[in-house]
């Protein structure tokens, strides 16, 4: 049989095509080339980033750093003296905190609403979830600035890290159920077994984010220990520890090696650096998503929820976009130092003096069984004598000139011995309740206030 017969015989043709599929679909999973490896170790033993120079393009143009606004003088009104309901940024003053808000507006504001994003008629309100929300994510850059340098060191991070001009980062995450399963022989896929994007269209699990960005699940399934020993991780373990590593090589752009030694991958002092790096961005990316965005879940509406109610979440990718570092590492924290920590800590105020307060009751002509104003300054009397233990009241009844002088210093006594009544039975203690007879008990100028009890506390 010649070739060209061996060819076109319908089982051997078959054959051919079949070898052909298998082979694209095999190179299909290859970057094609050209592509770099630049070496980071000893020769011979894998020690090797691979570049892909078709990308970088796409990369730098993702990351790079919007010109910073012109920094804000140091000195002026604190921004919480002339604004309402500043509630982060009172250590700013007016200039640093409209500085600060313009920047935010071009980071993460849609440009057709610009402030209107979170803000409505009323700048102080907190009506629109968009501003509550904001608000919170202030607080955690600085936390992020101010707690975990041992993951960001000096370099940084601002909202434009994760925003890059989108009202919601592209890169978060939501718990993922996975799709339903029918019933029979293939019914529940144990979270895997489903080609996804995550673990780089493996069949690993889809949704390996969960146990170790939201939990503490132990990462580490390498035993000690040979075996037999007591090390209970399972393969299915292994296959969730390895889809969060392929998960983060792709977002960072890198391949294992960048973080961990070719010869054993669980050995620390064999390591790089990077590696101690990455053990605290896993630590810091869990405790932003419990600390900061889980407790915002009831803050937003329904349609910003995932399809079982939970918050958006960040993961590696949320900030390094597919580079090693954020922004190839170009800080723009050092021109915002506003989002480090508070550049003129606010003391706390002084506690108030107490202020003595003095009451004031005023009663109609000719009557002594009830007054007719001043009830919130007896209160006030009330509410200090309770809080001040020494103090006293001393009782002073007055009159107006009108009408029979006799007559109307028995009015003024009865009107002191009524509001006397009243302090004890408030609960002050009779001893601590005086009768003082003034020097004059008539009063001048208005007769109205000249009918009055008065009330002096003496601390």
């Amino acid at each position: 049989m010649s070739v060209m017969s061996a060819i076109w015989n319908p089982p051997t043709r078959t054959a051919l095509v079949c070898t052909a599929f298998g082979l694209g679909l095999l190179l299909g999973g290859c970057e094609r080339p050209p592509v770099e490896a630049v070496q980071t170790g000893y020769r011979g033993i894998a020690m090797a980033e691979v570049i892909n120079p078709r990308d970088d393009a796409a990369k730098y143009a993702k990351n790079q750093v919007p010109v910073s606004l012109p920094a804000a003088p140091a000195d002026g009104p604190a921004a919480s003296s002339v604004y309402q309901n500043i509630q982060v940024l009172k250590d700013l003053n007016v200039a640093q905190f409209t500085r600060v808000m313009l920047a935010i507006t071009q980071w993460v504001a849609p440009p057709d609403q610009s402030c209107n994003y979170c803000h409505g008629n009323n700048m102080a309100s907190d009506d629109k979830y968009t501003k509550v929300v904001a608000r919170r994510m202030l607080q955690m850059v600085r936390h992020i600035n101010s707690d975990w340098t041992s993951h960001v060191a000096k370099t940084g991070v601002t909202c434009y890290t994760c925003h890059r001009g989108n009202a919601v980062p592209q890169n978060v995450w939501f718990i993922n159920p996975g799709e339903s399963s029918t019933s029979g022989l293939i019914a529940g896929n144990a979270g895997k077994n489903k080609p996804n994007s995550v673990a780089g269209l493996s069949a690993l699990p889809y949704d390996p984010y969960t146990p170790f960005l939201l939990g503490d699940k132990n990462i580490r399934v390498i035993a000690n220990d040979a075996l037999p020993g007591g090390d209970r991780s399972s393969i299915k373990q292994t296959d969730y520890t390895y889809a969060l590593m392929i998960s983060m090589s792709q977002a960072l752009g890198v391949n294992c090696v960048y973080c961990h030694n070719s010869r054993s991958f669980a050995v620390w002092d064999a390591s790089t650096p990077k590696r101690t790096t990455a053990w605290y961005g896993i630590r810091m990316t869990r405790d932003l998503n419990n600390g900061y965005l889980v407790p915002l879940t009831t803050t937003f509406p329904a349609h910003r929820l995932g399809v079982l109610g939970d918050v958006a979440k960040v993961n590696c990718s949320t900030c390094h976009q597919g580079v090693f570092k954020p922004l190839y590492g170009e800080s723009m924290a050092k021109d915002y130092p506003e989002l480090v920590g508070e550049l003129h800590p606010v003391a706390a105020a002084p506690a108030p003096a107490d202020v003595v307060p003095v009451g004031r009751l005023y009663f109609e002509v000719d009557k002594s069984e009830k007054w007719s104003e001043g009830d919130d300054s007896l209160v006030a009397v009330v509410e200090y004598l309770k809080s001040h233990d020494a103090a006293k009241a001393a009782i002073s009844g007055y009159h107006d000139a009108s009408g029979n002088a006799q007559r109307n210093l028995q009015l003024a006594k009865a009107r002191a011995i009524l509001v006397r009544k009243a302090l004890v039975s408030d609960g002050i203690p009779a001893a601590r309740v005086l009768l003082d007879k003034p020097m004059e008990s008539t009063g001048s100028g208005d007769p109205r206030d000249a009918r009055r009890v008065e009330v002096t506390v003496q601390p």
